[in-house]
């Protein structure tokens, strides 16, 4: 293609979005949906949503897939097939994202199935992933032209702006494809002979016993740092700070007054004197702390609330506007074609009654359910695609959607006589959908938005939007069934926060057996951070999450303080490092997470013991299991990466000056 000097001013307003020209013309003829493209955008969609499942059962947090999939998709293409085709590549992009949004949006609701104790099978996520992804994409579709063309400028849709900058920069050079590979290599061989072979354990734990026997750690896990780099050191020290308040405030007060009380405490059915720290967390500290996310989810939303009410009046406004059709010369390519809105609407009646009619975990949603599963998809899709266009992906409300979602179904089912088991796993299918409805409308706003900047042709990406959490949809509820057989989901291994949260929402309205008074202080300490300011969400992680976890994402933000106060007074070699920390984190984050499944179907046909060299070997027993060795290991790891995003590359600073120079 022509080469062309950056994007243009005008991508981020100026001008009214039906005169911007986009980055590539719409006279240039080039493909866009390819065998390369498809079959590139269904490995990325697999590869990033496995991971981001892996890592949001572990510890409750994701990783965007659109950033490092155009800098691995742009290296490979133009790399090893000698293709530069930023419209392939934004495809590629594309499909992982919707791998990426699927496994957000899973997460937070199927898993509480098995916890609940319902038959959970492939064909119930495949068909829950499909159902909900279509609602939530075809909600959007209609309202493409207003979110991406009329509110051009005013609607900033940072993480795909993000990914039009990185797709137009990142063929001019092959440096951040061997940055992210590099990361991915060293985070899945470091997995492999910690998890795998245990040379070293992955976490640290010490008993301070002048605090009440509570206990402080370390998990020196590769994703875990990676993570805490790519959120940042401000984010990382609220979370940290919400640990602290946890294992160091609550649990030794619960110890220091319930150890002179003899008998056991509802819901616990042990004496707190006979509980040691982790019992004192999983029996009261993780109620409180699910009242305070459950506190910043309904905060969220209500902050929100000007934004959604006024995009969801414009938008269904804007349902009506019709797409120009552009003529179809040959030479044209069409830039504003979406689906037929006949397919749209067929596609949504048909996912009515499938979800009336077709079991789902053994259950059927019947045509109350069905509708419910509509009705709220279509309220957060709307206010979901809009939302992130103003504060991104990343600080989409969607754990306070989905809870407002199984608060009002759960109650409603109860009502109207479904109780029991069967009352609860149905409100779960109701929930899992309208989540996954949910994060789909978010990346896929974000995408359609990037498509909007490049050039690209809305119908071929939205059908590649399908293919990319269709083809994503059964490999990723492997992984979920995998680490359940492995673990156990809301095991220490496998926390699964937000759905073991949606679980006990769920248990606690149908059955009355809340303990609320535990919520209840979970919830006033989230109005409180809100009233002095502290980011809820983060702060009430801290307080539901183990202390470990937080502790190693805060050492990746650590690193990354260090870095920027290296490059604090050249502003385009900070830009230059951050990128490279970032993509080098990405590949930390997946290659951990991909070795992490694969340890994980070891353990799940009982050959784990004999991987696992270093616990085996029994003279080196007491060095392997030591955590002082994985303590210095772990600061090794940390190290590197410092050493690793501070090593001179001219190339990535020159590029991103010249860039901002010209534009």
């Amino acid at each position: 293609m022509e080469e062309k000097k950056g994007l243009s001013s005008t991508a981020y307003g100026g001008i009214k979005g039906e005169d911007y020209i986009p980055y590539v013309p719409v006279n240039k003829a080039m493909p866009e949906v390819t065998v390369m493209s498809i079959v590139w955008g269904c490995i990325f969609a697999v590869v990033f949503g496995a991971a981001n499942t892996y890592l949001g059962l572990k510890v409750g947090m994701t990783i965007a897939a659109g950033i490092p999939t155009a800098i691995l998709g742009t290296g490979i293409l133009k790399g090893i097939f000698k293709r530069n085709n930023i419209l392939e590549v934004n495809v590629i992009q594309i499909m992982a994202s919707m791998g990426e949004s699927l496994a957000g949006g899973l997460i937070f609701v199927i898993p509480a199935i098995i916890l609940l104790g319902g038959n959970l099978t492939v064909g119930t996520i495949f068909l829950v992933s499909l159902l909900g992804g279509v609602i939530g994409l075809f909600f959007v579709v209609p309202l493409r032209r207003y979110l991406t063309i009329e509110e051009h400028g005013r609607l900033l849709y940072p993480e795909g702006m993000a990914t039009s900058e990185i797709l137009v920069n990142a063929s001019e050079g092959g440096e951040g494809f061997r940055t992210m590979t590099t990361g991915l290599g060293v985070g899945a061989v470091y997995k492999f002979l910690s998890g795998g072979f245990g040379l070293w354990r992955e976490e640290t734990e010490w008993t301070i016993k002048p605090v009440g026997g509570t206990i402080f750690g370390l998990d020196v896990m590769a994703s875990l740092f990676g993570v805490g780099y790519i959120i940042g050191i401000k984010l990382d020290l609220v979370m940290f700070a919400g640990s602290l308040f946890a294992w160091f405030g609550l649990i030794p007060i619960i110890k220091y007054f319930g150890s002179n009380i003899p008998g056991a405490i509802f819901p616990s059915t042990t004496p707190i004197a006979e509980m040691d720290a982790w019992g004192i967390w999983s029996n009261y500290i993780k109620y409180i702390g699910a009242g305070t996310v459950a506190a910043g989810g309904i905060i969220g939303i209500i902050k929100s609330m000007p934004a959604i009410v006024g995009s969801f009046k414009s938008a269904t406004g804007n349902m009506n506007v019709k797409n120009e059709k552009r003529s179809k010369n040959s030479g044209i390519r069409d830039t504003n074609e979406d689906i037929p809105l006949k397919w749209i609407i067929s596609g949504i009646v048909l996912v009515f009654f499938l979800v009336w009619l077709v079991p789902m975990a053994d259950v059927k949603a019947g045509a109350l359910g069905s509708l419910l599963a509509i009705l709220f998809s279509f309220l957060f899709a709307v206010v979901s695609a809009r939302v992130v266009g103003i504060i991104g992906t990343s600080n989409n409300p969607i754990s306070g959607m989905t809870i407002a979602t199984l608060l009002f179904v759960t109650a409603i089912l109860k009502a109207t006589g479904r109780v029991g088991n069967e009352g609860m796993i149905a409100a779960l299918v109701i929930g899992g959908i309208v989540c996954i409805a949910t994060a789909i409308a978010g990346g896929a706003a974000q995408g359609m938005k990037t498509t909007f900047i490049v050039g690209g042709n809305p119908r071929h990406v939205e059908l590649s939007m399908i293919l990319g959490f269709a083809i994503a949809a059964v490999p990723l509820g492997l992984v979920i069934l995998l680490l359940n057989k492995a673990y156990t989901l809301g095991s220490k291994e496998v926390l699964a926060p937000q759905a073991t949260l949606m679980s006990m929402i769920v248990e606690g309205i149908m059955n009355g057996q809340m303990p609320w008074i535990l919520i209840t202080i979970g919830v006033v300490i989230g109005i409180m951070c809100e009233l002095v300011k502290i980011p809820v969400l983060p702060f009430a992680l801290g307080i539901y999450l183990p202390i470990h976890l937080n502790a190693a994402t805060l050492v990746g933000g650590v690193i990354r303080s260090f870095v920027e106060k290296k490059y604090k007074s050249d502003e385009y070699e900070l830009k230059a490092r951050d990128e490279r920390g970032i993509l080098l984190s990405s590949g930390l984050v997946a290659g951990d997470a991909l070795i992490g499944i694969l340890i994980a179907i070891f353990a799940a046909a009982g050959i784990s013991d004999k991987v696992a060299f270093g616990k085996n070997v029994a003279w080196l027993t007491p060095v392997t299991q030591n955590p002082w060795t994985a303590l210095v290991i772990g600061m090794a790891l940390a190290y590197w990466m410092y050493k690793y995003t501070v090593k001179e590359n001219k190339n990535i600073a020159s590029r991103i000056k010249k860039n901002k120079v010209e534009a």
